[in-house]
């Protein structure tokens, strides 16, 4: 059988992996010996709670992360030429999807590896489908600009998209940050603008709510370091 790249969702939290991942990904992932990831300490704190009887320090670990050059993509892969299988793990969620393990996967590709998607949660799709938004039009812009005139101009763009194509924006935020921007949101965006907030998806103490900008202003949660995905639409 062909090696395959397989990319191993994780958990968005500290949720059990049963609650929100197939136990078919089990099978996949004690098949494998090497893995690409994003954090090896999370990555092995990740498999351990998953299946507790996995050999850890059996396995051989890789770290690509945001900071690493797309150039020395390739050399990580070399398990993959010589016949093993491998797999791809995130800090949370999906690989791949605003991740760097998408310059991974785009050299697997180049070469003709098969590459397996497994089944696991990402916030962005859970929370487009939470918030009752366009799910046929929609775009992820990942983190705004920082700083003015930037992120007024930004926020105008997303608005102008919304009105214009009927397009649902998505977006997020350094969680430190969360607050601040959700002032900014409401200082810059129509009253009637609606802004989905959908914060610590998948968890004990999730978050979700959808609410005109003008009805955010009467009341907003502190959204201080929790993993948020912001959504706009009309």
């Amino acid at each position: 059988m062909a090696a395959s790249l397989y990319l191993i969702p994780c958990t968005l939290g500290d949720t059990a992996p049963s609650q929100v991942l197939p136990s078919y990904n089990n099978e996949i992932i004690l098949s494998l010996k090497y893995f690409i990831v994003e954090n090896v300490r999370s990555a092995r704190r990740f498999l351990k709670k998953t299946m507790p009887q996995i050999d850890i320090d059996s396995l051989t670990f890789t770290e690509f992360d945001e900071h690493s050059k797309i150039v020395d993509a390739p050399k990580f892969l070399e398990p993959l030429r010589k016949g093993f299988s491998m797999g791809i793990i995130s800090e949370a969620g999906c690989p791949a999807i605003a991740d760097p393990g998408a310059d991974i996967v785009a050299v697997a590709q180049q070469e003709g590896f098969s590459v397996v998607p497994l089944v696991g949660p990402s916030s962005i799709i859970l929370s487009l489908m939470a918030s009752g938004f366009n799910g046929q039009k929609f775009a992820f812009h990942g983190y705004l600009p920082i700083g003015e005139p930037a992120r007024t101009n930004a926020f105008h763009k997303l608005e102008s998209r919304i009105y214009a194509d009927d397009e649902t924006q998505i977006f997020i935020e350094t969680p430190y940050r969360n607050n601040r921007i959700v002032e900014e949101i409401l200082h810059c965006c129509r009253a009637t603008t609606r802004l989905c907030i959908a914060s610590n998806i998948s968890c004990a103490d999730e978050f979700i709510r959808t609410q005109t900008v003008k009805e955010w202003g009467k009341k907003v949660p502190d959204l201080n370091k929790k993993p948020t995905i912001f959504l706009l639409y009309k």
